[in-house]
């Protein structure tokens, strides 16, 4: 297959190529540890308001996907 230099990768199809890297190179294991270390940082940078409001927010998204 032939190299295009001129083509510029989007910032979309750079993101979704570097998943589907990661996601051949890494097992379940790493994506719990990289999850379990950013909610730990979130609940330290966030006070029980957040929670509170992104909970509501999602109730109220699930909410509306169910009565289509």
């Amino acid at each position: 297959m032939a190299n295009n230099n001129d083509h510029k990768m989007s910032r979309e199809e750079a993101g979704r190529k570097g998943g589907e890297t990661t996601a051949k190179n890494h097992d379940k294991e790493f994506y719990q540890e990289i999850g379990r270390k950013g909610g730990e940082s979130t609940s330290k940078s966030h006070d029980k308001e957040f929670y509170e409001e992104i909970g509501r927010k999602g109730g109220e998204s699930r909410g509306n996907q169910n009565n289509k």
